[in-house]
């Protein structure tokens, strides 16, 4: 594990201080710089583009899971993210800018957010290379490129990234290779071709960017199964690919967490129509004790609540997750809630999650957030729960006290 390797190093860097070191007795008493609870790295933040402001980087230190809380360096971390998927779409191994990104992470963490959820796929026209049949070989060099400019700025600026690899985007009609990729989720041998040459490279490639600490498998695979324009795709052909990337992805890193982006709770519980991210169902898939999701982040928007209630009313365990794992809201308007004669604002939302056993929240947004007039208007909303997350804990990323229910009408 990454962070008994980190605790290693700081023992030996111990020793040799001890071992008389001259000069390095401040070391071992300066406090952080930063606003998380987190160790300061060497890392040179003079790499970002000028005339933007970067947090100091920090050492490796890696989010884990203990006693069912995400944990960061010893402490609880509740995670107050949101979405950023792309730029452009299709950024990386696309039109992707450097400049944009350190803006968008710096600004994140000013206004108190640590983490965040990026498509680094968004359509499977650009990056990955799939033949007509389904076969994948690999990734284009340039799509390789800009994540590891992507991932190290994220480090740089302290947000840790969701890396959601694949939409249900990929397999609609209107998407040019979608038979290329409803091919490939069809057929197991294909699915071990992009499980072989592209999530297994992934992972190791960015297992020692700890800033990288999740892969969201697939964003809402709940439209793969239900729509024709999306291929109608089984969910026992989806669990294969499930299944098997899971196994993969944590027997390639030492502790990269996995999750799957479901639209709807519908089909992430046992509650309604099942919960198809099941250690139970991803392992009828496919006979390995790894195939195992870490986390739960379903979506909601409020069109959902008429039939599945609202994860900003109720706790996780009475919308219907199963608390065995760790939950967080992985997509919700930037608004907020108006649903069920009930109204809160976006900040609002996310207190009452943290006050009411949920993880972490993080809201949509989806245009450029500094030049677009639909992306400035929903950072203006979503950048008052970091906001008010921040002024919560104190400037930390962790909670002071553990959180308490409180759970409102």
């Amino acid at each position: 594990m990454k962070r008994l390797k980190n605790i290693m190093c700081m023992l030996l860097a111990s020793c040799t201080l001890l071992t008389g070191c001259a000069g390095g007795s401040d070391s071992s008493e300066a406090e952080s710089t930063t606003d998380s609870k987190t160790a300061t790295s060497q890392t040179d933040a003079s790499d970002a583009p000028s005339g933007t402001d970067t947090a100091e980087p920090t050492e490796n230190v890696n989010i884990y899971i203990e006693d069912n809380k995400f944990m960061l360096d010893g402490e609880e971390i509740w995670l107050t993210g949101m979405n950023a998927p792309w730029q452009k779409w299709d950024d990386f191994g696309g039109g992707y800018n450097s400049e944009y990104w350190s803006k968008v992470f710096s600004t994140m963490h000013e206004d108190g957010f640590n983490s965040c959820r990026i498509w680094i796929n968004c359509s499977g026209n650009t990056g990955v290379e799939i033949d007509e049949s389904g076969y994948v070989s690999g990734a284009t060099e340039e799509h390789w490129q800009h994540l590891d400019s992507l991932f190290q700025l994220a480090k740089d600026n302290e947000i840790y990234v969701m890396a959601t690899l694949m939409s249900f985007d990929h397999f609609k009609d209107s998407n040019f290779k979608h038979t290329r990729w409803r091919a490939m989720m069809q057929d197991t041998e294909k699915i071990d071709s992009y499980i072989n040459n592209y999530v297994i490279p992934f992972c190791k490639r960015y297992d020692d960017n700890d800033h990288v600490w999740s892969i969201d498998l697939i964003n809402e695979p709940d439209w793969v199964f239900e729509n024709d324009e999306c291929g109608k795709i089984s969910w026992e052909c989806l669990g294969d690919y499930f299944a098997r990337a899971c196994a993969a992805i944590h027997e390639n890193t030492d502790d990269m967490l996995v999750t799957i982006g479901f639209a709807i709770i519908k089909y992430n519980s046992d509650k309604y129509e099942g919960n198809y991210g099941s250690d139970e169902f991803l392992r009828s898939r496919y006979d390995n004790e790894n195939a195992y999701v870490d986390f739960w982040s379903t979506h909601y928007y409020d069109w959902q609540a008429t039939w599945f209630n609202c994860p900003f009313l109720l706790t996780a365990e009475e919308f219907g997750i199963d608390t065995s794992k760790p939950c967080v809201v992985g997509e919700c308007s930037h608004t907020g809630i108006k649903a069920l004669r009930n109204i809160k604002p976006i900040e609002e939302c996310y207190e009452w999650a943290y006050n009411n056993g949920w993880n972490g929240v993080l809201a949509w947004t989806d245009r450029d957030l500094f030049t677009s007039t639909d992306g400035t208007e929903q950072y203006a909303c979503v950048k008052l729960a970091g906001q008010r997350m921040k002024a919560i804990f104190d400037g930390t990323y962790v909670p002071e006290t553990d959180s308490t229910d409180n759970t409102a009408a």
